[in-house]
């Protein structure tokens, strides 16, 4: 058993990012700028958006970050989003979810344009993966994608079973290893919670990529020998024993799962860093295609 440990892939990413961005600043161009949108003091995203900003300066992108009290208006964040839209400095725009009730995310994802999109959730950019153009991928299936590339793990011809359907998870991670490209050409089996003979299924997968948001749902007697297993799921459970009082557990028994697996994502320290390693990557290639739209 081997680790995918998202520390190492994504450290080798960032470090190909800096020295590209480095060659950016040596040159005289203009670096990739990144706006982050925070609204309202939820613990975990103020923790996700400053790992977010802290990553960014870590290898030379700029970064804005725009705190919001819970209680803007849904009329005042889409007017800033708009207002960032236009500013031509800004590369990428990111809105931490989830929001508060009186906002509507379908409204915010629709508001943001296409092209500075860095999260990969406009419909546009979903369309254009599904259709096989160009266009940003959604952060944390591309981090698995990019964890599977460093790692060396062959998809062609495999089986994977995806378990979780949702549309920034499951059903992007689905099509795209499905695709006829570098990254794909497996066989992808799509379950959920109404699937019936989960486990049969499971025990068939080469690749089993658990996204369902329940903790310890995969166990042993769904996998089966030399199996590669993705895990996507961050649940917080209640732990006397640490400080915080909570510790964070993955979709997958991985005490239980790991010693039947050829590699293993641990959480944390597995999918969370790759996707952070993604959102890095597409805003650096949303600078290159506003840089050559520029010239």
């Amino acid at each position: 058993m081997q680790l995918l440990e998202g520390k190492v892939a994504s450290s080798a990413i960032k470090e190909d990012l800096k020295n590209k961005i480095s060659a950016l600043a040596s040159e005289g161009k203009k670096l990739p700028h990144l706006a982050a949108i925070l609204v309202g003091n939820d613990p975990a995203s103020q923790t996700y958006v400053n790992s977010k900003v802290k990553n960014c300066h870590e290898i030379g992108i700029t970064s804005s970050l725009f705190r919001f009290d819970e209680s803007i208006s849904e009329k005042e964040l889409l007017e800033k989003i708009i207002e960032l839209n236009n500013q031509k400095d800004i590369d990428g725009i990111l809105v931490q979810v989830p929001l508060p009730k009186h906002i509507s995310e379908k409204k915010v994802t629709l508001a943001i344009s296409p092209e500075k999109d860095v999260d990969g959730f406009h419909p546009v950019n979903i369309g254009n993966m599904v259709l096989g153009f160009p266009s940003f991928i959604s952060a944390t299936p591309f981090g698995i994608l990019l964890m599977l590339e460093h790692y060396k793990i062959e998809t062609e011809g495999k089986h994977v079973v995806v378990i979780g359907r949702s549309n920034n998870v499951g059903t992007p991670i689905s099509i795209l290893l499905s695709r006829n490209n570098k990254y794909g050409n497996a066989t992808v089996t799509l379950c959920h919670s109404r699937t019936k003979n989960l486990q049969e299924i499971c025990k068939q997968a080469d690749i089993i990529i658990a996204a369902i948001g329940n903790p310890k749902f995969v166990t042993a007697d769904m996998v089966k020998e030399n199996a590669v297993v993705i895990d996507v799921g961050i649940n917080r459970i209640k732990d006397e024993t640490k400080k915080s009082g909570f510790a964070l557990k993955g979709d997958v028994d991985f005490e239980n799962v790991a010693p039947k697996t050829s590699f293993i994502t641990p959480v944390p320290g597995g999918v969370g860093l790759m996707t952070i390693a993604a959102l890095l990557m597409n805003t650096y290639q949303a600078a290159t295609l506003h840089s050559q739209e520029g010239e």
